[in-house]
């Protein structure tokens, strides 16, 4: 077997500032120091670990001690650019912070100072891991490191600046380098496969990117473990297999089952990847993950979609447009919750399924925005009619019409023909407004599988706005679209759309009372629409009533025999809990009456 075979981590080390990938912030800035003359005598790289910090080192002490240097151009196949990559130069010492972290190694390094370089312009002295000095080290580095000779060079890298004294830190040029995004690892990746012979598809190397969260470094030392695991070939579920990741189409199968408020399927999901061993903490991050997608897509359609593959990109813009953004915020932050409380739980899948309930009852309640915006609405729409009251009309002027008008609408009850009533009003009985508006009979036409889809909407609205008047609003809000075999269909305008999830808990209850009146079971589909106009919201208004033979008498003027009311007692708690509509209100809120 051949001995000088290299991990890809070695083999497609960045050899000049060109092939140094995702830290251009940093290349730039080097080379134009190079360029102009104005070097540093010590730089600090910090990040995070194989985003490339020994890799710059090495470069930035090549264009230093290269032939006719400095120069950024530097040709890396020279001896003593050869040399120092392969860590033998004389002139650049490579020293480890962590075994060589006492101040006697300092002090020897500060004795070796002095000494002129061999064959290059500068002597470099890179220390890696530069944190793990200890604190009587970095004292003794202290003169030095500001005063050094002409020809000395330091270059310091670390993963934890905050460990190095501040001192230290305020003698060097510090460059930080980023983790590096996504796509350009996948690149980079389906670049080594095809220099090596390896068949791997795209969704492949997103998966390895996506699970080297930034290194590059663990980016080729997976690659290399699943091409000794799978030889020449290798896809998605290989990636998935060895490394136990998650697929972005099942993170995304369920984040779409929470949108749609499918509780069954999402505890499916969530049961089959605890079965099939994976971490139920990493699928909860990268649910998160997923959702912030879906949030970007949302608040910015030109967001940079460079983290997103793009067979997943079609399925998150379809996910923007199920939720609004103010429940997707609420969405991200009760998962977030979810995985804080996870981290100490021994059991994981427990609260992971009740973070999935509750973020699907979360999209389904009625927020403090919603009941605003539908008061707006129905308050502007209001104001645009024609016979619309003011609406500067004091609540206690408002409840006195209001019984008023019911008793002036009542036609004249020797005039009304048996035929046309239900249920005939006795004439000797006193006539009160609630029984005057239940015994008339409302215009709904008699159930039968022959009605018109339009009529036979009509007919359920009607139907169950008398039953539950708090439905009038949202039904009013709501239009016929389409009644084709045993789908029926009733759609919102996006001017109304906050309706739409008002009215959602009680689409069982549309669908059997359109079920009743159809003559046979119906599927009812909800939708929100483009193509509809935003309906008007009608007041209290009300029209005169003509009797059965159209022989329609003039009403007299409401406003002129309504006495002005008397000032009423002030309501207790008990008393306003007993109104039927504040009740339903309340019962549909989950509130309660709080005296001021």
């Amino acid at each position: 077997m051949s001995s000088n075979y290299q991990v890809f981590a070695r083999k497609y080390r960045p050899r000049t500032f060109e092939d140094v990938l995702g830290q251009d912030h940093v290349v730039q800035t080097l080379r134009n120091a190079i360029e102009k003359d104005r070097l540093a005598h010590a730089y600090l790289f910090v990040g995070p670990r194989g985003t490339g910090k020994t890799s710059t080192a090495r470069i930035l002490a090549k264009a230093l001690n290269c032939p006719g240097g400095p120069s950024a151009t530097f040709d890396p196949d020279d001896p003593i650019c050869v040399e120092i990559a392969e860590g033998n130069s004389l002139d650049v010492l490579e020293i480890d912070g962590a075994s060589n972290n006492g101040v006697e190694q300092v002090r020897e390094l500060r004795d070796t100072v002095k000494f002129a370089p061999s064959s290059g312009q500068f002597k470099i002295y890179y220390i890696d891991e530069v944190h793990m000095l200890t604190t009587a080290a970095f004292n003794a580095l202290l003169k030095t490191l500001e005063e050094p000779p002409p020809h000395v060079k330091f270059i310091f890298a670390t993963t934890e600046p905050q460990k190095i004294l501040p001192t230290i830190i305020s003698r060097c040029q510090r460059f930080d380098l980023r983790r590096i995004p996504t796509d350009i690892i996948a690149k980079h990746l389906q670049f080594i496969a095809s220099e090596e012979g390896i068949s791997m598809n795209e969704a492949a190397a997103f998966a390895i990117a996506k699970g080297a969260e930034g290194g590059m470094r663990d980016a080729q030392s997976m690659l290399d473990q699943l091409v000794a695991f799978c030889g020449n070939t290798i896809d998605e579920s290989n990636v998935l297999e060895i490394f136990g990741f998650n697929s972005a189409e099942s993170i995304s199968d369920l984040a779409a089952e929470i949108l749609r408020r499918d509780n069954s399927a999402a505890l499916e999901l969530i049961h089959a990847h605890s079965d099939g061993g994976k971490d139920l903490s990493k699928l909860l991050s990268d649910l998160i993950s997923h959702y912030r997608n879906v949030l970007l897509l949302r608040v910015d359609p030109e967001a940079n979609t460079g983290e997103i593959p793009a067979d997943l990109l079609a399925s998150i813009q379809e996910q923007a447009g199920l939720v609004d953004t103010q429940r997707l915020l609420k969405l991200i932050d009760l998962f977030a919750e979810t995985d804080s409380r996870m981290k100490w739980a021994p059991n994981k899948k427990l609260h992971f399924e009740i973070g999935i309930i509750k973020a699907i009852q979360t999209l389904g309640e009625a927020s403090i925005d919603d009941v605003i915006a539908m008061i707006s609405t129905a308050a502007s729409a209001a104001s645009q009619l024609p016979n619309a009251p003011a609406a500067t009309m004091p609540d206690s002027t408002a409840r006195a019409l209001a019984p008023a008008k019911a008793v002036a609408a009542v036609p004249d009850a020797s005039k009304i023909e048996p035929e046309v009533s239900a249920v005939p009003v006795p004439v000797s009985d006193p006539v009160s407004p609630s029984s005057v508006t239940e015994e008339i009979p409302a215009a709904i036409p008699a159930p039968s599988s022959s009605l018109s889809g339009a009529a036979l909407w009509e007919a359920a609205r009607k139907t169950l706005i008398e039953e539950r008047p708090l439905f009038e609003t949202w039904l009013v809000a709501a239009q016929f679209v389409s009644h084709e075999g045993n789908e029926f269909m009733i759609g919102f305008s996006t001017e109304q759309r906050f309706f739409r999830e008002s009215l959602s808990r009680y689409e069982k209850e549309i669908a059997e009372k359109i079920s009743s009146l159809a003559g046979g079971p119906v599927e009812l589909l909800i939708e929100v629409r483009d193509d509809l106009a935003p309906t008007i919201i009608p007041t209290e208004a009300e029209e005169p009533v003509e009797d059965s033979n159209n022989d329609a008498k003039p009403l007299p003027d409401v406003k002129a025999e309504v006495p002005e009311p008397e000032p009423e007692p002030e309501d207790t708690e008990e008393e306003i809990g007993k109104d039927p509509l504040i009740s339903e209100a309340l019962d549909v809120f989950q509130a309660r009456v709080i005296k001021s």
